[in-house]
């Protein structure tokens, strides 16, 4: 799997979660609270914007680190 992805992707929940190292339902839960926001498919799955995603990611990088 790639680590740089086009700006305008979408990304599948088990994308992201691969990216967290968590659970692709955590991933889930993020997006039901509004954590992370979620572009919904036709069929109803979620679809999450890698640009959005690396500003999640770096963010929550850097809570770690403090």
């Amino acid at each position: 799997m790639a680590t740089n992805y086009d700006e305008e992707a979408l990304l599948t929940p088990s994308e992201v979660a691969a990216m967290f190292r968590v659970n692709p339902k955590t991933v889930t839960r993020w997006a039901r609270s509004g954590k992370i926001s979620a572009i919904r498919t036709l069929g109803g799955h979620r679809r999450f914007k890698a640009s959005e995603i690396k500003d999640f990611l770096a963010q929550v990088e850097e809570e770690t680190e403090i």
